[in-house]
């Protein structure tokens, strides 16, 4: 049964990103409800807590049920001033850290951190990214033996986004090559990855969501087409099978899913 529509706050001192992934991921479980989303970043006062505390009292009573606040709030203080809300407090930091410093046998610190300290793992991140873009779409072959992957496919099967999700999260330097109609009319690799065939990564995808997506792109072209798309697909999975390169197929696939997939069957590392 269909329930009611429930607030979900997505609460942190940082950058929210933590309570939103640790939210989403509970909230996922629950097929059938439907969840209004906020997310308040940065939350690392005590005036800010108890203005947040102002605004989930307020959802409360105009919904007349409890909302969900999920928390990655370090600090002791701005915490406990959000749990005096009336909404259900989910915090990542009470549910573990506790357990932690007992097995640990020592306190945390329990302050935010900067996660560019480590100037190291930033600078790796950074430098991936820059790779990333400067050898997206197959705009220069320079240093393109320095790739640690290079991911092929047709037009909009997901090469980009999956690229620089590699370099923000695993410090991975990934360039990604566009196949073409006159690629995908030879029996041959393309002159620009051919040397590079041992890091090479396939991505397919299926025509009809092929369509979909180009025909938002460019609208009742030849290169929306659905009989385009199905050739173009089909070539490219040839060429990926003629010369044993490894795919998958991004239809179903959210970009962690294939990164991750990436990462396993290419035997990749984590720079970071």
């Amino acid at each position: 049964m269909t329930q009611a529509r429930r607030r979900a706050f997505f609460v942190s001192d940082r950058t929210g990103i933590t309570s939103e992934n640790m939210g989403d991921a509970l909230l996922e479980q629950f097929e059938n409800m439907k969840f209004k989303r906020s997310t308040y970043p940065y939350v690392d006062t005590a005036d800010k807590a108890h203005g947040l505390v102002q605004i989930i009292n307020r959802a409360a009573e105009e919904d007349e049920a409890r909302p969900l606040v999920f928390s990655s709030i370090v600090n002791d203080e701005v915490r406990e001033i959000v749990k005096t809300s009336k909404g259900l407090h989910l915090s990542f930091f009470d549910a573990f850290l506790g357990v932690l410093e007992e097995e640990f046998g020592v306190r945390a610190r329990h302050s935010v951190q900067s996660r560019v300290h480590n100037l190291e793992r930033y600078d790796a991140r950074m430098e991936a990214v820059n790779f990333s873009l400067n050898h997206d779409d197959g705009v220069s072959d320079k240093n393109l033996e320095a790739a640690d992957v290079i991911l092929m496919g047709v037009s909009r099967s997901g090469k980009t986004p999956t690229c620089l999700y590699l370099a923000l999260q695993y410090g991975i330097r990934a360039a990604n090559y566009p196949l073409t109609p006159d690629d995908l009319d030879t029996t041959d690799l393309p002159r620009m990855v051919k040397n590079h065939k041992h890091k090479l990564f396939g991505l397919t995808i299926q025509p009809e969501r092929l369509h979909d997506i180009r025909q938002e792109r460019r609208p009742d072209s030849r290169y929306a087409n659905l009989n385009t798309c199905r050739n173009e697909v089909a070539d490219a999975q040839a060429m990926f099978r003629r010369h044993g390169i490894p795919f998958t197929n991004t239809t179903h696939k959210s970009v962690e899913e294939l990164a991750v997939a990436i990462m396993q069957e290419c035997k990749l590392k984590r720079r970071f």
